[in-house]
């Protein structure tokens, strides 16, 4: 989970492959009107992401049913989102919360060539984010790491 730009594909793929289970890119359940509502620089609203968090958990649950476990891409900026997609899924569900600096995520989303989600939503962004609170039990990396050490972080806490 957490804002565009901030590693969530990168990272979801390299622990799919090491945990050999489907890989759930958020970013493809969203609605084409969705899409370019965002890709026009409006931000989406709860009404917007309702629909989005409901596909992408359902998803999620029949991948899990199929293959014991699943990992997905979702920035998940809220509380609400978070217990909405545990609710589809079940338990466990596990987030994980990349974090960076403002810079350094803006940086990364300049180097995105042909995304959808410019830059100019970030901000939006970061002021949706409701960072974890203590029992929700989820892990925070920053973003400064190479993706392997990341991947490996990850999969010590998911695994331990």
């Amino acid at each position: 989970m957490g804002v565009s730009g901030c590693g969530k594909s990168t990272l979801g793929a390299l622990l799919a492959a090491e945990l050999n289970c489907p890989f759930l890119e958020g970013d493809s359940f969203h609605s084409d009107d969705a899409v370019e509502k965002m890709r026009g620089g409006r931000a989406l609203t709860d009404e917007d992401r309702w629909p989005w968090l409901d596909r992408l958990g359902a998803a999620a649950a029949a991948a899990v049913a199929e293959h014991g476990v699943v990992v997905t891409a979702c920035s998940a900026l809220r509380k609400a989102y978070r217990d909405r997609l545990r609710a589809a899924i079940g338990d466990p569900v596990r987030f994980i919360l990349l974090d960076n600096s403002r810079d350094q995520i803006l940086a990364r989303l300049a180097n995105r060539p042909g995304h959808y989600m410019p830059p100019s939503l970030l901000d939006s962004q970061l002021a949706t984010l409701e960072r974890p609170l203590a029992e929700e039990g989820v892990l925070i990396l920053e973003t400064n790491a190479e993706p392997d050490a990341l991947r490996d972080a990850a999969l010590g806490w998911v695994r331990g």
